[in-house]
C-alpha cells in the first residue's frame, strides 16, 4: 500500500524514522518520503546515506502548525514519531514537554485534516499506559487527541491510529548501550535500579515492520499494541557481561518497577500478535475493532486483564537476547 504514495514521517532523523526509511525504500516504490524534523544536521548525515530521488528533507518543528501544513500538501500517510521522550529532561523542562509531545500533536492532527491526509499514526510508549511521570502524562494526552481526532474528520477520508510499544533495543537512552558503554570502559560493576526490574523488549525492525502493518490494518481510533516478550534486568545485565558484579541503587523518579502498555480499565481485543485497545468514545463512522481490514479476527478481553512486563507469558532466555541484540554488542 506504499508504493507511489508520499510519505511524511515528523522526527525524522530519529532511530525509528531512519530505520522506517530504510525498510520503505527497500521493500516498496513510494513516491515521496519527506523527513520533517529541525535538526540540520542530523537532516544533512541521513541525507548521506538516504539519497533516493524520493527523498525529501524538510526543515520543521511540530509546534509550527503553518510549516506542518505546507509540508503535507499532497501526502497521503503521516508517522508522527517525533517527541520529547527523555524522563527526567520532561520533569525539568514541563512546559517544553507539553509545548512538543501535546501541542505538537494538534498541529500534526490539523495539518493532516486540511491536508485530508488518508491516514496518520502517531507513536505512542508505555509510560502512557497509567503515567507516573510527565512524559507519560503528555504521551497520554497526545494518545488520546490522535483517537479523538476521527470525530474531526467530517467526510473527509482522513482516519488516525496509535501504535504503543515497549522499550527498543539499543535505542538512545536503552539500557543496553548504556550496559555497553560500562562494560567496554573495562567496568566490573553494574547498576541495577530494582532486583525485580521487568522490562518488555523489541527490536527496531520489529516496532517499524508493526507500525507499516498497522497502516493497513487501522479503521480509525485504535490503539495496537504489539505483544512481545519481557525479561528481567538482571537477566539482562548477566546476559551482556556474566562476570560483572550488580549493585542496586534504587529506582528513580518516574521510573515504574514493571512496564505496563494496556491497564485493567481498558478495553482491548487480543489477536494472534497483537492487542486492540478500544476507543472510549464513538466515532461518526462505524468500525467493529474485533476485525480489521485484513480479515484478521480478535477476541475481547475480559475487564480487569493488564498487559504487563511483569506478569507476561512469554520471556526472552538469555541465548534469546543475546541474537536480538548482536548489533549493538
Amino acid at each position: 500500500m506504499f508504493d507511489g504514495k508520499n510519505i511524511l514521517i515528523t522526527g525524522g532523523t530519529g532511530s525509528f524514522g531512519k530505520k522506517y526509511t530504510e525498510i520503505l525504500l527497500k521493500n516498496y516504490k513510494p513516491n515521496k518520503i519527506i523527513i520533517y524534523s529541525r535538526d540540520e544536521l542530523k537532516q544533512f548525515e541521513m541525507a548521506q546515506k538516504f539519497n533516493d530521488k524520493c527523498m525529501r528533507y524538510f526543515i520543521g518543528d511540530v509546534r509550527d502548525k503553518e510549516r506542518l501544513k505546507k509540508a503535507m500538501e499532497d501526502v497521503d500517510i503521516v508517522i508522527h514519531a517525533a517527541a520529547l521522550k527523555q524522563v527526567p529532561a520532561a520533569e525539568y523542562n514541563p512546559m517544553e514537554a507539553v509545548k512538543t509531545n501535546i501541542n505538537g500533536a494538534e498541529n500534526v492532527i490539523d495539518a493532516a485534516i486540511a491536508n485530508e491526509v488518508e491516514k496518520v499514526i502517531a507513536l505512542s510508549t508505555d509510560k502512557a499506559a497509567a503515567p507516573i511521570n510527565l512524559y507519560g502524562a503528555t504521551k497520554l494526552a497526545s494518545d488520546k487527541l490522535f483517537i479523538a481526532a476521527n470525530n474531526l474528520v467530517g467526510k473527509r477520508k482522513t482516519r488516525f491510529s496509535v501504535v504503543r510499544y515497549g522499550n527498543v533495543i539499543g535505542s538512545r537512552g536503552s539500557v543496553v548501550p548504556f550496559f555497553m558503554k560500562l562494560i567496554k570502559a573495562g567496568e566490573k560493576v553494574l547498576p541495577i535500579t530494582h532486583p525485580e526490574m521487568t522490562r518488555f523488549l523489541i527490536t527496531l525492525e520489529q516496532g517499524v515492520n508493526f507500525v507499516l502493518k498497522n497502516f493497513e490494518r487501522m479503521q480509525g481510533g485504535e490503539i495496537f499494541v504489539p505483544k512481545i516478550p519481557s525479561m528481567k534486568i538482571v537477566d539482562l545485565a548477566k546476559a551482556l557481561c556474566p562476570e560483572c558484579e550488580l549493585k542496586i541503587v534504587g529506582i528513580r523518579p518516574g521510573e515504574k518497577l514493571h512496564e505496563v502498555m494496556i491497564t485493567r480499565d481498558d478495553r482491548c481485543v487480543e489477536f494472534d500478535d497483537h492487542y486492540v485497545i478500544v476507543p472510549t468514545i464513538n466515532f461518526n463512522f462505524r468500525a467493529d475493532y474485533t476485525k480489521n481490514n485484513l480479515g484478521e479476527v480478535g477476541k475481547e478481553k475480559d475487564i480487569g486483564f493488564e498487559y504487563s512486563s511483569g506478569t507476561n507469558d512469554w520471556w526472552l532466555t538469555k541465548e534469546e537476547f543475546l541474537e536480538l541484540a548482536k548489533e549493538f554488542l
